[in-house]
């Protein structure tokens, strides 16, 4: 008997496919089709000649422990003991994994926001705990008044991603001064965050759970250099925790991973060296302001994108079918690939949208865009 029994093939797997059946541009799975930086390349073709091909210390690289303790501290002027508080896992999911194994128990609920990512969920079925999605409001900002409806005494696990995908929106200093006025009131909630764009935010800068002093000491936050580094196949993660809640990760970890890919972690150490963390920002600024502009000609109504890789387009004043028959006809009949939204609902929710990836390069865009100007 299956322990997942309603899981079917995911959306994004499903769109990729169609998109290679029918030589469609896929802009719906999150991932770059741009090179990497060549010195990062070359940085990978010296270090594959050196001795770093055997297991790591468990928690991770020792040099890149470090240099993540030190780019913690640049960015939020957090510091952690990376001995104690860091860990770095096979890609953030994996964190996320270990992380809701290790803390959250039978009979346990756990608050996701939707729209959310689709990996939050498994683990806690797996758990033999209750999810419980909770929506946020139609422009994707915390909706308080049902989070608090939906805390109990049973609540071990709120999750939070900021930015946020799919909807590209980002968290501002008074939803977290409310947030944190809430988790007051219950004082055993744990805290999640899920902050894999965090280095992928314009107009306005990211604000990361670690530089919450009410939330930090019971906050679980995720990062991912797949993202930042745009090196989505090398399944970098970490995870930063107070030591009490690092432990208990750390013991799943152990048995689910033990350590992760030791050379790719060397070349990120040293990447690290050169590298201008602020300049992914600029990157991908230029890139949902090249393709924001491609669509102003086009039937879509783009929403704000205030941070990650993807923009978020109602076609209301296109079609009144299901996002799901919308998305599979802008394939066969279109040639673009997307997502559709109601996938990151619980409740299937349909606003009648669409997530776009922007990550690509320019011409992959263009084409796109010229397919989409079709649409009436």
């Amino acid at each position: 008997m299956s322990k997942l029994p309603h899981l079917q093939t995911s959306i994004f797997t499903v769109m990729s496919k169609m998109a290679v059946d029918f030589n469609a541009i896929n802009l719906s799975q999150g991932f770059p089709n741009f090179p990497i930086d060549e010195k990062m390349a070359e940085i990978t073709r010296r270090l594959a000649g050196s001795d770093v091909h055997q297991y790591t210390p468990m928690a991770g690289y020792p040099t890149l422990m470090e240099k993540i303790a030190k780019l913690t501290a640049q960015s939020y002027q957090r510091v952690i003991n990376p001995l104690t508080e860091l860990l770095i896992t096979a890609g953030a999911t994996e964190a996320i994994f270990a992380t809701i194994q290790a803390l959250v128990h039978s009979g346990d609920e756990v608050l996701i926001l939707d729209p959310s990512y689709d990996c939050y969920e498994t683990p806690i079925l797996l758990s033999n705990a209750k999810p419980v999605r909770v929506s946020l409001n139609e422009d994707y900002s915390p909706n308080f008044e049902k989070i608090a409806h939906h805390l109990s005494p049973k609540t071990k696990l709120l999750i939070l991603n900021n930015p946020h995908n799919p909807s590209g929106k980002m968290w501002c200093e008074k939803e977290f001064v409310e947030l944190e006025n809430l988790l007051e009131k219950f004082p055993d909630v744990l805290l999640l965050s899920d902050e894999v764009y965090e280095y992928i935010a314009f107009e306005n800068n990211h604000i990361s759970v670690n530089t919450r002093e009410k939330l930090r000491h019971r906050a679980i936050i995720t990062s991912s250099f797949g993202k930042t580094l745009h090196l989505t196949g090398w399944k970098i993660g970490y995870a930063v925790a107070p030591e009490h809640l690092m432990k208990e990760v750390k013991k799943v970890h152990q048995f689910l991973v033990f350590s992760v890919n030791s050379l790719s972690q060397a070349a990120i150490s040293d990447y690290l060296d050169i590298f201008d963390i602020s300049s992914v920002k600029t990157v991908y600024q230029q890139k949902r302001d090249f393709f924001q502009n491609l669509m102003k000609e086009t039937s879509f109504e783009l929403l704000p994108c205030e941070g990650t890789y993807f923009q978020v387009a109602s076609y209301k004043g296109i079609s009144t079918e299901s996002d799901l028959d919308f998305t599979k006809r802008l394939v066969t009949e279109f040639g673009v690939s997307t997502i559709p939204l109601s996938i990151f609902y619980g409740d299937n929710t349909d606003l009648k949208r669409i997530r776009f990836c922007f990550a690509k390069d320019d011409e992959t865009l263009t084409k796109a865009a010229e397919r989409l100007l079709k649409l009436k």
